[in-house]
């Protein structure tokens, strides 16, 4: 396991930093340039990860494996030395890129670079203040096509909140949307995260409503507090059904620019789910 000069930083402050996972993909340098953002109207630090993939690095040793370009369909040798240099090559892109992205905010931010299995040592530098920021989808698959394998483990096992970013067009008057359940703590955690999605951008709220009752008087009125938003800027709707079907044409009523909810509400245990937040694109905070 190796890391850059800057060092592996491994502990949080009481607010947090904002962590990046850095792979050469387009996606993952657009989802840099949301995390410097969040960070620089955070005051957070922005921790870079870039990782070594262990199991591609054993693959080239076999002296029979080849790789095919994505583009030409050439085939070629696929050595253990052509993947170090590659590797090596991203790393370096990854600390300019890194670099480049948080020096407009003048904030701090580090690079780590490790070899191993990717959702392990994302893991193990992740705290549960940290918000953990990444592109849907790998290098090795188109834009939009599916959510990447290495963001489905992170947002079931990451112990603070992750972002799956997504290049998007952002509505002038568009909404922050939280899906609410019957898990008051999980609901707490997904009202938080909002309202630092909005304390900036200062958009209105809409939350819905899965199975249970409605929302008390009192509780809409913490909700408000919580969110730092008046009470015309908040709506609540009630959903006829957790069916993807139903809540992207919801979704698309509010006019959403960004989905928050918790790993374990009923809405991602719904079949087709993956499909939906695919569908939307939007970036989805997901809470623990």
């Amino acid at each position: 396991m190796t890391d850059t000069p800057e060092g592996r930083a491994v502990s949080s402050d009481e607010t947090g930093r904002v962590l990046v996972l850095l792979d050469g993909s387009r996606m993952s340098y657009a989802a840099l340039k949301a995390a410097a953002e969040i960070a620089g109207s955070t005051g957070a630090d922005v921790l870079g990860v870039f990782v070594e993939e262990l199991n591609l690095l054993r693959s080239a040793g076999y002296g029979f494996a080849r790789e095919v370009g994505a583009s030409s369909g050439v085939s070629r040798p696929f050595d253990a030395a052509g993947v170090e240099q590659r590797m090596q090559r991203l790393a370096s892109q990854a600390r300019h890129a890194l670099a480049g992205a948080v020096a407009p905010y003048g904030g701090k931010h580090t690079l780590s670079i490790a070899r191993g299995h990717v959702i392990d040592e994302v893991l193990a530098l992740a705290g549960p203040r940290d918000l953990l920021v990444l592109g849907r989808v790998g290098w090795s698959s188109a834009p939009g096509a599916r959510l990447g394998s290495t963001a489905k483990g992170l947002v079931r096992r990451s112990p603070g909140r992750v972002l799956l970013w997504c290049e998007h067009r952002v509505l002038p008057q568009g909404r922050v949307v939280v899906f609410l359940n019957d898990h008051r703590e999980a609901n707490s955690r997904a009202v938080q995260a909002a309202a630092e999605a909005i304390r900036y951008s200062h958009r209105p709220v809409t939350m819905l409503l899965g199975a249970g009752p409605d929302i008390p008087p009192e509780e809409r009125q913490r909700i408000l507090l919580e969110l730092g938003i008046p009470e015309r800027d908040l709506r609540v709707r009630s959903l006829p059904s957790t069916d993807p079907v139903t809540v992207a044409g919801i979704l698309r009523e509010e006019k959403a620019v960004q989905l928050v909810l918790s790993r374990d509400c009923s809405l991602l245990q719904e079949p087709g789910a993956e499909r939906l937040l695919v569908a939307l694109n939007l970036p989805v905070t997901v809470t623990p």
